[in-house]
């Protein structure tokens, strides 16, 4: 039961996982992080990336990543958008800039909301959401 409305709780939205995205939830299923690089360049690319933005060249490949970053930018959220995160009301959204460059959208775990800051430094950790689908967040390093 919900218990601000009385009803029943409504579950998250699920993640749907396609053919681009497949490599990226195969390796946090293992607990690897994986962004693409560029074959050409060599410039890391945040995922799911279809060309490289630096060269232009098509030519993609997963690789894994540090895990290691900092916080770029963060918001604390007190409305719900959706339903599904009622329970987990205030909570995160942060930006990490991972060592290598890509900057990616997570939530920050393992310490309280007011504990974080623009620029600490934060590594990953997997949210196992289902049998098949792990989450990257990160937690203070």
């Amino acid at each position: 039961m919900n218990q601000h409305s009385g009803t029943t709780a409504v579950p998250r939205p699920a993640v749907e996982v396609d053919e681009e995205s497949a490599p990226f939830f195969d390796a946090a299923a293992r607990g690897i992080l994986m962004v693409q690089r560029c074959d050409d360049c060599r410039a890391w690319l945040a995922p799911v990336a279809r060309l490289c933005t630096e060269c232009l060249s098509e030519s993609v490949s997963w690789t894994a990543a540090s895990g290691r970053g900092s916080v770029h930018t963060f918001g604390i959220m007190h409305q719900i958008y959706h339903p599904g995160f009622e329970s987990e009301i205030p909570y995160n959204i942060a930006v990490v800039e991972l060592e290598e460059g890509p900057r990616l959208q997570t939530n920050i775990v393992g310490c309280a909301n007011s504990d974080i800051t623009v620029g600490m430094k934060v590594s990953v950790t997997f949210d196992k959401i289902s049998d098949t689908v792990s989450i990257p967040k990160f937690a203070p390093a």
